[in-house]
């Protein structure tokens, strides 16, 4: 049985995917099984697939399946996964070559349910900055894991789990931002996590420039923090993580969600801060009295309205001109 598996869901990444394929073969941790899942790709990522699976078949295993996104390729992948750890990889991002090493190391150490490591971006231009995981120290005791949750980095792929706390969550299926919504689901089943303060994830940063073409799936954010609500509540869950599924509800709703939108023109802008302030008050309509606000971030939360979302707006257009 593998120490590690290893995930990696492909669609449209052949330009990057030998360079990924490479640092997971080429892992200083020998136990490990690699998954790769074609996700019905177009272009020629499985030769290349293919190509690995042949120089290391007792290590790359691949599948093809029918297109459902990143999140259904994963959701394979896992049912396939046979190791005592499982880690996500996307085939246009790398990893240090000693990063499964390290992190099992760190896992079956103090028996951590999860371990996590920082993230170093990777521009075109070849120059890279390191970005924090958020989590600063193991979390040991369930209070610390709560308050993790609301300052987090919420992607999946600079973590491995322990394979049988994913025994009931799953990725949601053909939606955007499935990661924030697997993680928050996963929160409540942690027991520990281990920390590891380097920069083991090569996090790829594509060339994409300012757009005003409307996707509705940026509608995804209300719609999947809205069913979390709901998954809290049919678990029995919802009043113990009250404060902390408000703040994260509130900072998405108006920050991040916010920040996406403002990609589009003004009417379409104000149709997404009308709908965020909307879904906030009815499901939070008390949020300014959360313990997590604080802050001029807070000071914004608070403060929300006609006026700073103007604001956020125009300051969002200057910079995107400004660098131009």
């Amino acid at each position: 049985m593998p120490k590690v598996s290893v995930v990696v869901p492909v669609y449209n990444v052949e330009k990057y995917l030998d360079k990924c394929l490479n640092s997971l073969v080429y892992q200083t941790l020998d136990d490990i099984e690699i998954i790769v899942v074609n996700d019905s790709s177009p272009d020629n990522s499985q030769e290349i697939i293919d190509k690995y699976v042949k120089a290391y078949p007792s290590k790359v295993k691949a599948y093809i399946k029918k297109n459902g996104g990143v999140g259904d390729a994963r959701n394979f992948g896992i049912k396939k996964a046979t190791g005592d750890y499982i880690g996500f990889v996307d085939g246009d991002d790398y990893v240090s070559l000693d990063m499964y090493k390290e992190m099992y190391s760190k896992a079956v150490k103090d028996d951590f349910d999860i371990v996590v490591c920082d993230i170093r971006y990777v521009f075109n231009d070849g120059k890279s900055n390191i970005v924090s995981s958020l989590f600063e120290h193991d979390l040991i005791t369930k209070e610390e894991i709560k308050m993790s949750m609301v300052n987090m980095y919420p992607v999946v792929w600079n973590k491995i789990y322990k394979r049988n706390i994913l025994n009931d969550i799953c990725f949601k299926k053909g939606v955007w931002y499935e990661d924030v919504d697997f993680l928050y689901k996963l929160f409540p089943f942690i027991s520990n996590i281990g920390v590891i303060k380097k920069p083991f994830v090569n996090y790829v940063q594509h060339s994409i420039s300012i757009t005003h073409t409307f996707d509705e799936r940026v509608y995804d954010y209300v719609k999947n923090f809205n069913e979390l609500i709901d998954f809290y509540k049919e678990r029995g869950l919802y009043n113990d993580y009250y404060f902390e599924l408000e703040f994260v509800y509130v900072r998405y709703l108006y920050m991040t969600f916010i920040r996406t939108c403002c990609n589009f023109d003004k009417e379409e802008f104000r149709k997404a801060c009308l709908l965020a302030k909307e879904n906030v008050l009815k499901n939070f309509p008390n949020y300014k009295k959360n313990k997590y606000i604080k802050g001029l971030s807070g000071f914004y939360l608070k403060h929300f309205n006609f006026f700073t979302q103007k604001l956020v707006y125009l300051f969002y257009h200057y910079k995107a001109l400004k660098g131009k």
